[in-house]
């Protein structure tokens, strides 16, 4: 039998948000079952967190994007899981940000971070690409490093001989997966931290 809650979180889906998009929250990742789960995927994956959490589905095509929208932190939000790969992301989020003029502020990147531990993640105002080819995309597309992230620790290489790729694109250890599902939480939570106006709070909060 299903849950209260989950019955609010489908009524909640079949509504579209009052109001006109103000915010987009972009997870970053690869397209396709061969990178589902992956390294590089954790903010594919807690997009989806966040999405079932305030009962949206990413499941419309456009701007080379698979997205949505719901109402997160009081805001009316663009969902959006760029498909261009990686490399590519700031295509979408270009595309997306020009139709419904929603400036570089107001854009909340989700994505992993391999100088992390899974379970850490840092959150900031703006920032530069840091090595994350997903981000550097983003940052050429829109013209400016600032918008909010939040980065998702992905683990560390064990050894500096690790091919980087290999590492990114490769799946978590059994401990590490148990980790997965507080991480997404924390990581939904502080998206709509950020989108009521709570970054000091949410970064106080949840970097480290």
């Amino acid at each position: 039998m299903s849950t209260l809650e989950e019955l609010f979180r489908r009524i909640r889906s079949s509504r579209t948000a009052p109001g006109p998009i103000t915010h987009m929250i972009v997870g970053l990742g690869n397209p396709g079952p061969d990178y589902d789960r992956t390294r590089h995927n954790m903010g594919f994956c807690a997009l989806d967190e966040l999405a079932r959490r305030v009962g949206a589905r990413i499941n419309r095509a456009g701007y080379h994007a698979l997205w949505g929208d719901a109402e997160v932190g009081g805001a009316r939000a663009l969902l959006l899981k760029p498909q261009t790969y990686m490399n590519l992301s700031g295509q979408a989020v270009r595309e997306a940000a020009d139709y419904y003029k929603i400036p570089p502020e107001r854009i909340l990147v989700l994505c992993d971070d391999v100088s992390f531990e899974v379970g850490q993640m840092r959150l900031r105002r703006k920032g530069s690409a840091g090595g994350h080819n997903g981000l550097k995309s983003v940052i050429e597309a829109l013209g400016t490093e600032a918008f909010p992230r939040i980065r998702l620790g992905a683990g560390k290489k064990p050894s500096p001989e690790t091919d980087l790729a290999d590492w990114v694109l490769g799946g978590f250890s059994p401990a590490e997966k148990e980790k997965l599902p507080e991480v997404w939480a924390r990581a939904a939570e502080a998206a709509e931290m950020i989108l009521r106006g709570e970054m000091e709070a949410a970064m106080a909060r949840f970097s480290g």
